[in-house]
């Protein structure tokens, strides 16, 4: 069991959210809004995607992202920043030439991912640790491009976290740490539930953690109404949590939730267990980052 906790809180995603929800983050401002929430709540840190404005529909404008970094660095609020480099790999084959892609289809090269990341130097990035079967597309992110991104995102002295829907991601990135692309101690994000990787139980998440490599670090999450076994899954595994809009949108059965209130009942699984929660300076001690200056 781990007895202290990293709260992570993913904020509002790239999912189709905004018309099941009826306050999903969608602008920077409200991005930040959440996020500054969250942390007040618990959260040492924030994943952060952005959203076109207008739309609410997901974007990598990262215009977008350095308004929200802005914010919440000018708020004065103490959080780990850890933005997402997952968008840029949604493949959707048309249907007359499945050499193509079709309605939906958002793919750019693995630099192009990073254009925000380099630019404003969050203390983590997301990465991504493979290609699956993401709904009814398909989540494109081969070995090479991951090298490259794992490369260019130690050049620039960011963190990558390691996400891993499925075991052969974790062995991916098992790869990447014994190449030497991957500063230690590494970060593991087991990510499961999502339609279809890895399923949201305890047989899942045990599997992929039994993989990890000596002196990893590891949170995980569970999706929609796994969202919070998986919290007391992750701690008694010995390992960190994630929740957040991003991932479930609901307090209870019928009860939209804010980020913060997730943030809120994650916290109380966690000091109902024995453990503690850990603040955004003892979260960089054990993630191995940096005081800020």
């Amino acid at each position: 069991m781990n007895r202290d906790v990293i709260v992570t809180c993913a904020v509002t995603g790239a999912g189709d959210t905004v018309a099941k929800h009826p306050a999903i983050p969608v602008t920077p401002r409200q991005i930040a809004a959440a996020a500054i929430e969250a942390a007040a709540a618990g959260a040492a840190v924030v994943h952060i995607h952005v959203r076109d404005p207008e739309t609410g529909t997901p974007s990598r404008d990262p215009a977008l992202f350095g308004e929200v970094v802005a914010r919440i660095r000018d708020s004065g609020c103490d959080v780990i920043l850890n933005l997402t480099a997952g968008m840029g790999g949604d493949f959707f084959p048309d249907e007359k030439d499945p050499a193509i892609g079709g309605p939906g289809t958002d793919m750019i090269g693995p630099k192009a991912r990073l254009a925000h990341v380099e630019s404003l130097r969050p203390e983590i990035c997301s990465l991504d640790c493979g290609s699956l079967n993401f709904g009814d597309g398909v989540y494109i992110n081969p070995a090479p491009y991951l090298r490259v991104m794992a490369e260019r995102v130690r050049a620039c002295g960011v963190k990558p976290e390691l996400e891993c829907f499925d075991l052969g991601h974790v062995r991916l990135a098992n790869h990447l740490v014994a190449e030497g692309l991957i500063e230690a101690p590494p970060l593991y994000q087991i990510c499961l539930g999502i339609p279809w990787g890895a399923p949201a139980g305890t047989a899942a998440m045990k599997a992929m953690v039994d993989l990890l490599p000596s002196g990893a670090v590891w949170a995980g999450f569970g999706i929609s109404r796994m969202e919070m076994p998986m919290v007391a899954q992750a701690v008694l595994l010995g390992g960190h949590v994630r929740v957040g809009l991003e991932d479930n949108l609901y307090l209870d059965r019928g009860v939209f939730a804010s980020n913060a209130q997730l943030v809120e009942r994650a916290v109380a699984i966690i000091e109902l267990l024995g453990a503690r929660v850990l603040a955004p300076a003892a979260a960089r001690d054990v993630l191995g980052l940096p005081s800020p200056s």
